[in-house]
């Protein structure tokens, strides 16, 4: 039997189904999950910004378009909860906790090879999470998200100008960053 697609569950959940939402929060658990620590840069704070994001997707389904994609939508609804959260905390800065990713199959890849990917996969990282947030959040956005100006724009509230400048502004803050890190 085929999985429902994310439509039908929306629709489900919208008539009442309870396990219907369900099934959107397990297909999307992961995803919400690493947009919420790419810019908490804090694994309990990305949690509790996950648990919020479904809470808040689920009292605003009726919101969302069922016939757009589902999970654009609940990963803005992340970066937008996310940059609140921040804001809200004012200008101290939130612990950093160091992020591994999982790797694909070890004995496949030469180890100091895989090593150096490692340091420079956190060196940027790392950068990233120096970034102020709401550079933060449309580099987010944007790279891994993979969002367009306007949809970012759209998604933050932004004018097209201000996404575009933001942006301009990340990058060129990670480059010096990185850059610094050779002299």
């Amino acid at each position: 039997m085929a999985e429902p697609t994310d439509r039908a569950l929306a629709e489900r959940t919208l008539g009442g189904d309870v396990e219907a939402y369900g099934g959107l929060v397990r297909r999307y658990q992961g995803s919400v999950f690493g947009v919420c620590y790419r810019i908490m840069g804090e694994r309990q704070a990305a949690e509790d910004q996950v648990q919020e994001t479904f809470l808040r997707a689920h009292q605003r389904l009726g919101t969302f378009k069922l016939d757009k994609p589902f999970g654009p939508w609940i990963r803005r609804v992340a970066a937008n909860l996310c940059l609140n959260a921040i804001r809200a905390a004012g200008p101290t800065r939130l612990p950093l906790e160091e992020e591994r990713d999982l790797p694909p199959d070890r004995a496949s890849i030469n180890p100091e090879r895989q090593a150096q990917r490692d340091e420079q996969a956190e060196t940027v990282r790392a950068a990233i999470r120096r970034l102020p947030p709401h550079y933060r959040v449309v580099i987010e956005l944007r790279h891994f998200q993979e969002l367009s100006y306007a949809e970012i724009g759209a998604a933050l509230g932004l004018p097209l100008s201000d996404v575009r400048s933001h942006l301009y502004r990340a990058r060129r803050a990670l480059a010096e960053d990185l850059g610094s890190l050779d002299d």
